[in-house]
């Protein structure tokens, strides 16, 4: 498990070459599954277009350095819709307030850790008033740009940092739904309506796996909307790695 702040400016080594290809320029949250699914890449040569790589790409996230296999790892946001909306949302986490869902202002957020086997964000770091807390993902019920929304009984999920994040044994409570949130989902499913448009009769070249590396989709597979809309359902960095692997 990392902080952000341990992922930032990491370089980003390709080891079937051992070249460098830039420095991790910031991590890219998909508020729906409380994931990082994108790591946007800072390079010098690269400022026109936004490059990124999908964190199921990442082969470690270590000490001194992110580490993929090759370049085919690196995509452009702008030629991938999906990857490019979770960007528009511009969720950031750190420095966001935090309220209950009754009301309560808690404080904000000073940190958060990631796990660097498959991008969860498995803790946040609440700054309240008069201490700060490390808080189990279990907790968070909406991650929103300008606010995160959690459950009234914030104690119950307190951790320390030498406790491996386990989910406390608590009732589910529905996510709640700001009126930015709603319009942002009516514009993900437009996304995937376009998606499968874009993808239906396609042959997929490769064996497409999740991110449990569980096989989803075989090479020679035609799709078919049902094919697709399952894919979606794996998040954003499975549809992009399809969407990279198909011809007509």
């Amino acid at each position: 498990m990392k902080k952000s702040r341990e992922i930032v400016e990491l370089p980003i080594i390709n080891i079937t070459d051992g070249e460098e290809m830039g420095t991790v320029k910031s991590l890219i949250i998909n508020p729906e599954k409380g994931t990082v699914d994108f790591l946007v890449i800072q390079h010098e040569e690269w400022e026109v277009s936004v490059k990124a790589i999908p964190f199921k790409k990442v082969v470690g996230v270590g000490e001194y350095a992110v580490t993929v296999d090759n370049e085919s790892a690196i995509i452009d946001l702008n030629e991938i819709p999906i990857a490019n909306n979770l960007m528009n949302k511009k969720v950031k986490i750190i420095g966001t307030r935090v309220m209950t869902r009754k009301g309560q202002l808690l404080g904000q957020i000073d940190e958060y850790y990631v796990n660097d086997d498959n991008g969860n964000i498995e803790a946040i770091h609440l700054d309240m008033k008069d201490h700060t807390e490390m808080v189990h993902r279990d907790a968070v019920v909406t991650y929103g740009e300008k606010m995160i929304i959690v459950n009234e009984n914030i104690e119950n999920y307190y951790i320390t940092e030498e406790e491996e994040p386990t989910a406390p044994v608590l009732q589910e409570v529905p996510s709640v739904l700001n009126q930015e949130e709603e319009q942002a989902s009516e514009q993900l499913n437009d996304l995937q309506k376009k998606q499968l448009e874009l993808l239906e009769g396609k042959k997929v070249v490769k064996d497409i796996t999740n991110q449990n590396g569980e096989q989803i989709i075989q090479a020679g597979t035609i799709l078919s909307q049902d094919e697709i809309q399952r894919v979606q359902s794996e998040g954003p960095s499975v549809i992009v790695d399809v969407t990279m692997n198909v011809a007509e």
